[in-house]
């Protein structure tokens, strides 16, 4: 059995290599005592994935790295100490960390094999903006999401290891790092897309009919998962509407300047139709409301901003064009016709 002086050595070991301060000599040591069994390369990997993901997982603002370097020491069980060497944890650091999970598993049975072990033992980072929220990431290469309410992201702790692929439910904006080597990939039941570097939202909640995706800069590639097609290219101000039920893809030159106006807290509606201003609403304030058939045809403009403008604000400036009424019973909203049937 190992003493705890032992463990506490290597403790410092993976410390200063999550703090970028690890010589070549310590890193040696660190992989040969990981190589000695595999209880050693267990407790290595273990410490390596709390340091890995502590960053990221469940953060709802932009990295900090003080926060998961504190996080870290407090999920190992070990004493935060003053001083240089434990004073930056970056988003490099924890992104190379994937690496040394690598170099540590790897026992003879060769490097791909290794790698395969790696992603059996990476589980998968879900986060996730409760209803009348945004959340703000960094991901492990770079890049920036911001998740809209109501909306859930999925991806390996592998996470840039060998590919930059994830899951979205619901709406994304996203601020892609360029890298040739590794295309960001993002999947969703009906659409694939991939880029290198680039900017673009994509909207895609469950109860939507469409799934919208809008190109603010660079290029993307969409696959269409719903009906056989070729791949359909996007520059910017250009905007692809897939509709789930038949899977007809119709792409149009617009401009999308609005379409991440959310992750400012912001609402515009270009003549959209009343039922998925409903939804927005739903989404932005967390209540429910509910719209009378006569009215989900209906289309209207605005431009509001959440934390200046009540949900009742805004139903007040919907109902002020004299075509709808609400009204707020057994807590729900309640749109109806200004006009009698």
């Amino acid at each position: 059995m190992e003493t705890k002086e032992r463990h506490t050595d290597i403790d410092d070991l993976i410390v200063s290599y999550l703090s970028g301060n690890l010589d070549e000599a310590g890193l040696t040591r660190l992989q040969r005592w990981a190589l000695e069994s595999e209880e050693h390369r267990a407790y290595v990997r273990e410490q390596l994935e709390i340091g890995f993901s502590s960053g990221v997982a469940g953060s709802k603002e932009a990295f900090d790295a003080d926060a998961a370097f504190a996080s870290f020491l407090q999920r190992s069980g070990l004493r935060q100490e003053t001083g240089h060497r434990h004073r930056i944890l970056s988003r490099k650091i924890l992104y190379r960390a994937a690496g040394v999970i690598l170099l540590v598993l790897m026992t003879g049975i060769g490097y791909y094999q290794g790698k395969r072990t790696v992603k059996d033992h990476f589980a998968d980072i879900v986060l996730e903006a409760p209803l009348g929220t945004q959340t703000k990431l960094s991901l492990p290469d770079g890049s920036v999401v911001w998740l809209n309410s109501g909306s859930k992201l999925t991806y390996s702790q592998g996470f840039g290891v060998d590919n930059r692929r994830l899951q979205l439910e619901g709406e994304g904006y996203f601020e892609v790092a360029r890298n040739e080597e590794a295309p960001f990939e993002v999947q969703t039941r009906e659409l694939h897309l991939q880029v290198l570097g680039t900017k673009f939202n994509l909207k895609n909640y469950a109860d939507d009919k469409e799934v919208v995706v809008s190109l603010m800069e660079g290029r993307v590639a969409l696959q269409n998962e719903v009906k056989a097609m070729p791949e359909v290219h996007l520059v910017p101000d250009e905007q692809v509407l897939l509709n789930k039920k038949t899977g007809e893809m119709r792409k149009l030159k617009t401009s999308v300047t609005h379409a991440n106006c959310w992750k400012d807290n912001k609402l515009f509606f270009d003549e959209e139709l009343l039922e998925d201003i409903a939804k927005k609403l739903m989404r932005s304030y967390a209540v429910q409301i509910n719209v009378a058939d006569s009215l989900r045809d209906r289309r209207f403009y605005g431009d509001f901003v959440i934390g200046k403008s009540s949900i009742r604000e805004v139903l007040d400036a919907i109902a002020a064009t004299g075509r709808v009424n609400y009204t707020y019973k057994e807590g729900k909203y309640i749109l109806y016709s200004s006009f009698a049937s």
